[in-house]
């Protein structure tokens, strides 16, 4: 699984891994104007870069059945 990193690009995340576009949602995170970087509109619009990150990576998790908490907010990410 290839993890998703604050300097990856919301578009290139969001093609690949469609299922992140609710996580951008429900983080409230700008992904229309998806140009930037992860942690530059994580941080213009106030949301904490290492939370949204998790929640990214377990989206993705769980979306290729390798995530050992599947769905647990509050799991970490296996490694």
């Amino acid at each position: 699984m290839e993890t998703v990193t604050r300097g990856m690009v919301i578009n290139d995340v969001i093609k690949k891994h469609p299922q992140t576009i609710k996580v951008f949602n429900d983080f409230k995170v700008d992904s229309c104007g998806g140009g930037a970087a992860i942690e530059t509109t994580a941080k213009r619009d106030g949301i904490d870069v290492e939370t949204l990150l998790n929640a990214l990576n377990v989206a993705v998790q769980v979306a290729e059945g390798e995530c050992g908490y599947c769905g647990d907010p509050e799991a970490k990410i296996k490694r």
